[in-house]
């Protein structure tokens, strides 16, 4: 079995994330914590790698309209429809043209619990939501209500996996396995080495 430290997430820096000159902020965040960025490229996509990307899951089309409706009525909220997968071709499309808007920033972080780390550090994907020392609780005031209004994708800057089996299938959407960096980190010692020696002379 694989080391925990040897754990890989996907995050995105979406076109607003780009725009609004975050990409050393949010960078900033992660390694904080101390995740090793292992590939990163900036790129323009195109709306079929969007489409692609958003359904590597099969379930995320039932799943996403599902969570969205919920959202809607635990708010007090009439959704738009009661059908999970017309909220979600709703929900796609704009996220499609969102995603192609500009340039955006993917990357493949390493570490321990790298997912739910990153996820947590990253906030809830309503920034209105999202909790004050979170990436979109700290930089965004967008909200489903407000997308819903404009008929838009929420603005949240960042896409990060939601599970360690999304995020092996989303690195090989969008990464090729030579373009993955295996390296050493001298602070890979202080957060796993098990005795922490060798640092005194």
């Amino acid at each position: 079995m694989a080391h925990h430290k040897e754990e890989r997430t996907f995050v995105i820096i979406k076109p607003d994330g780009v725009q609004r000159t975050l990409i050393g902020e949010i960078i900033g965040r992660y390694e904080r914590l101390g995740l090793k960025l292992v590939a990163m490229k900036m790129l323009v996509t195109n709306e079929d790698h969007v489409e692609a990307h958003y359904t590597l899951d099969p379930t995320w089309r039932t799943v996403t309209g599902e969570k969205t409706i919920k959202s809607y009525k635990d708010k007090g909220l009439t959704p738009p429809s009661e059908d999970p997968l017309e909220i979600t071709a709703k929900i796609l499309l704009g996220l499609k043209k969102y995603m192609t808007s500009g340039p955006i920033v993917a990357m493949v972080w390493q570490g321990a619990h790298a997912v739910k780390i990153v996820r947590k550090v990253t906030g809830s994907t309503e920034p209105l939501s999202s909790d004050v020392g979170s990436i979109r609780g700290d930089f965004v005031l967008d909200s489903y209500q407000m997308s819903d209004t404009d008929s838009r994708a929420i603005r949240n800057l960042v896409h990060a996996s939601g599970s360690p089996e999304e995020a092996e299938m989303e690195i090989k959407h969008w990464f090729k396995p030579e373009e993955l960096t295996k390296y050493r980190l001298i602070a890979d010692e202080m957060l796993y080495d098990v005795n922490i020696d060798g640092i005194l002379e």
